[in-house]
C-alpha cells in the first residue's frame, strides 16, 4: 500500500504567517494523518464495491469544498 501524504511543511494562518505554535503544529499534523486515513478507507471501500475512481475522487472533493466554515456566523 502507497503511504500517505506528509502534512504541509508549513501550515498558512489567516494572517499570511506560517502557524508557528508547536501544538497547534502538532495538531494539525495529528488530524491531517487521520483525515488521511479515514479518507483513504472510504475511497478504497467505494472502489472495491464498484464505484467509479474518478467519480469517487470528485465526490470526495465535492465533500470537503461543502464544509462550513466555523468562523462564518461567528
Amino acid at each position: 500500500m502507497k503511504p500517505l501524504p506528509k502534512p504541509p511543511p508549513a501550515w498558512p494562518g489567516a494572517d499570511g504567517k506560517p502557524i508557528s505554535c508547536n501544538e497547534k503544529l502538532k495538531m494539525l499534523a495529528e488530524n491531517h494523518s487521520e483525515a488521511a486515513t479515514v479518507l483513504r478507507d472510504v475511497f478504497e471501500d467505494a472502489v472495491l464495491m464498484g464505484v467509479d475512481e474518478a467519480a469517487m475522487r470528485q465526490i470526495l472533493s465535492e465533500l470537503i469544498a461543502a464544509l462550513p466554515s466555523p468562523k462564518r456566523g461567528a
